[in-house]
């Protein structure tokens, strides 16, 4: 391999994590990764002194124009838009030195309310611990400008990003009595899981059955629960364990095929928000190896 192919490989899930983190699609990700590569092979590397500044700069660029664009085309998306989950078998090592709470589906979908300049200045200092020469050599601003944009996305997102420190075994046990509660539409156990604000949040992309707007409230969301249940009666729907953007979520079966992912917050105690993917064109890029059903990860309903 040469030493341009190496020096590319090495920074790649790095260059990846920018990306992705900025346009919330794994396709436009990979995209913008392959376009970077092409000007990385053609680019003069004796005037590049530092090639992960160099290809950071670039893969950041890309993507503020991809999601330029994609502002425009989800103008007439039916429904809600939702991030791409990143559904793997076992959790990334790298995802892990990247701030996984930050690469959550709801941290994502909050990211919507920046334009494209915040959303690259928030994330290149706070996900990534750019300083911000840095940053004004990337985005061609200077740092007082960069300082601006940071202030304002930190504004947008002020007090709608909580973090709630949560052990692993308190997450699973969340996640599995929410599945055994839903599977059976049990109103009582739902509401008692649910926080009194809890929003449900659903992408089916107008293809298939979702909801149009957010629905609010455990009495709302209780109620949508028990109903969904009896819309599957008689079907065979089973649950299953996975990592959703580096932290465990849901898979949700419906007689065998992947009907949706989902990925829950919560304050160890009580479900502050739910997310879910339902979109087929999404949810068909997933690596069909990790979505199907094992022995290891399936919950016994």
């Amino acid at each position: 391999m040469n030493a341009p192919a190496t020096s590319f490989t090495a920074l790649r899930p790095r260059l990846f994590a920018v990306a992705y983190r900025m346009t919330g699609m794994r396709a436009d990700a990979e995209d913008i990764l392959q376009d970077a590569w092409l000007r990385w092979h053609e680019a003069d590397r004796s005037q590049i002194q530092i090639p992960e500044a160099w290809l950071t700069t670039v893969v950041t660029r890309l993507a503020i124009d991809r999601l330029r664009e994609a502002r425009r085309e989800r103008a007439d998306y039916i429904g809600q838009w939702l991030p791409e989950p990143l559904v793997e078998a076992a959790p990334d090592p790298l995802q892990q030195l990247e701030h996984v709470g930050e690469l959550s589906l709801a941290f994502l979908a909050l990211l919507e309310k920046l334009t494209p300049w915040e959303r690259a200045a928030f994330l290149l200092r706070e996900s990534f611990d750019l300083d911000y020469a840095e940053i004004s050599g990337m985005l061609g601003k200077t740092q007082a400008a960069v300082r601006q944009l940071v202030h304002r996305a930190k504004a947008r997102l002020q007090d709608q990003s909580p973090r709630f420190e949560v052990t692993p075994q308190a997450h699973l046990d969340l996640l599995q009595r929410f599945a055994h509660a839903s599977a059976r539409g049990d109103e009582s156990a739902l509401m008692a899981l649910l926080d009194e604000n809890a929003i449900y949040s659903s992408d089916g992309g107008g293809k298939v059955m979702a909801t149009l707007r957010p629905l609010q409230g455990a009495g709302r969301l209780g109620l949508f629960y028990k109903c969904l249940a009896r819309l599957y009666d008689g079907q065979t729907v089973h649950y299953a364990l996975a990592w959703v953007n580096g932290q465990l979520g849901l898979l949700r079966y419906n007689e065998g095929k992947l009907d949706c992912v989902m990925e829950i917050t919560h304050d160890g105690e009580r479900i502050r928000t739910i997310h879910v993917m339902r979109n087929p064109d999404k949810l068909a890029l997933i690596d069909p190896a990790v979505s199907q059903i094992g022995p290891d990860t399936r919950l016994v309903l």
